[in-house]
């Protein structure tokens, strides 16, 4: 297991402080996002460039840190073709430049049928479906091109929703430069938290042979509400997850969310201490 943490949950920082303070946590990858990550650089369509890329890889490198992945988090849902071309444009510039940043994964979640991502009853219909496969396959056909993957995150509220229309779209698409980040509390929710177990356990068995990220945060329960936590700070029994890294996946990156550098020493010693165990 090779433990990191998304950059910009240390804040947005020029980039060797930021290198710095991730690496002073004992961590050796991340899940990049330059415009939330990377002080002065607020905007990315059109500004990527080789230069730009391995001046950051470079950066990360001298603290030991890898990028394990480029955040480009775009509304695969949205039906509006208009409005989403430029995300997909800007999803695929990630692509082309992945490499450069010594990554070789772009990752995003699939969105909702609302432009904004908030939750709509259409969602899980098949109409949705069909939108974001159409677009996947276009970013998939495109990561074919560079020798890079689109990696893809199944969240419950979300159009890609559960394991097994995460199978579908992968079945579908039918091409190995289609992976995915593996969230197991993003496949959670109110509704099915009670059920934990056969979710996560139905997830790793339809999708293991693709998952090439693993997130890793936590969630409780607020009396009818579902709240993500730290890993550590809730009730995802971890064992089985960390038994599946340990036997097929040792050496994959895993991804902390939810932190704060205030509280991170404990989360990681968390993530450790499963490890052991498991």
């Amino acid at each position: 297991m090779r433990l990191g943490v998304r950059a910009h949950d240390f804040g947005k920082l020029p980039i060797d402080d930021l290198a710095a303070q991730i690496a002073r946590h004992g961590l050796d990858c991340i899940q990049l996002a330059p415009p939330k990550a990377i002080a002065g650089f607020d905007a990315d369509a059109g500004r990527l460039s080789p230069g730009f890329a391995g001046h950051v890889r470079e950066a990360f490198a001298r603290h030991g840190i890898a990028i394990a992945v480029l955040g480009c988090y775009i509304n695969l849902g949205d039906p509006d073709d208009a409005r989403q071309r430029p995300q997909l444009d800007r999803f695929k510039e990630y692509l082309r430049f992945a490499r450069d940043f010594g990554c070789s994964l772009v990752g995003t979640e699939t969105g909702s049928v609302n432009a904004d991502f908030s939750w709509h009853p259409d969602n899980h219909g098949e109409a949705a479906f069909q939108t974001v496969l159409g677009r996947v396959r276009e970013l998939v056909r495109e990561a074919e091109k560079f020798g890079v993957f689109v990696g893809v995150e199944g969240v419950e509220r979300y159009v890609i929703s559960s394991p097994r229309r995460l199978r579908r779209l992968l079945d579908e698409v039918d091409s190995p430069n289609l992976q995915v980040i593996f969230d197991p509390v993003n496949l959670l929710c109110a509704k099915n938290h009670d059920r934990q177990d056969e979710v996560v356990a139905e997830a790793l068995a339809l999708l293991s042979d693709r998952i090439c990220i693993v997130h890793a945060k936590d969630f409780r329960m607020a009396g009818e509400s579902f709240e993500e936590v730290p890993a550590g700070g809730g009730v995802l029994r971890y064992a089985p997850v960390m038994r599946w890294i340990r036997e097929h996946k040792p050496w994959v990156h895993v991804l902390l969310e939810n932190t704060a550098p205030a509280t991170i020493a404990g989360t990681v010693a968390f993530m450790q201490d499963a490890w052991r165990k498991a």
